[in-house]
């Protein structure tokens, strides 16, 4: 069933019309840009995947709007500035927790410890119980305040680092996209 002029799926924007390829509408267009932002803020704010929201709006778009090799090479730089994003999100406070001398367990309490926060402190909770974790699980390895302190400023120094490669990672998708759509 064709859609009727003015909703959904046109024909005829950046094509000639009666060719019979979709071209996405302004009303997907808004939603594949509302859907990155919400994305964007997930990075930051952790109630959402972040990075992967902002990959399947592009991915979205490039479905919606025909595909065709241009979209493609488009989603695949968004592709791989995604895997750059999650990788230094989970890989950077592994890294500096580990060269502060923390070893695998402590960051496994922190794992668990975010994971409990999520559950019981809604939108910061993630944060709180992963600090909490790293701090408690350093605490019982070194028996010292002052040491545990030390090794969890590490930990979050190197988090904080990998959001802001994150959310960097995220915004270069979102430009990719942007540059994409005005450029195709």
């Amino acid at each position: 069933m064709i859609d009727p002029p003015g909703y959904g799926r046109q024909e005829g924007r950046g094509i000639q019309a009666g060719v019979g390829r979709f071209v996405i509408s302004a009303f997907e267009l808004l939603a594949v840009a509302v859907l990155m932002v919400v994305g964007l803020v997930g990075i930051i704010v952790p109630f959402v995947p972040g990075l992967p929201l902002v990959w399947a709006g592009g991915l979205w778009w490039t479905i919606a709007d025909g595909g065709g090799v241009a979209r493609w090479a488009v989603l695949a730089v968004m592709t791989c500035l995604l895997v750059v994003g999650v990788l230094a999100k989970y890989v950077l406070p592994a890294r500096a927790t580990s060269a502060a001398g923390a070893p695998a367990s402590t960051l496994a309490l922190g794992a668990v410890g975010a994971v409990a926060g999520f559950f019981l402190i809604p939108v910061i909770g993630l944060i709180v119980g992963l600090v909490a974790g790293i701090y408690l699980g350093e605490l019982l390895r070194l028996g010292d305040g002052r040491l545990a302190l030390t090794s969890t400023r590490a930990a979050l120094i190197a988090f904080g680092i990998g959001v802001l490669v994150e959310l960097g990672a995220g915004i270069a998708m979102a430009a990719t996209w942007a540059i994409g759509e005005l450029a195709i």
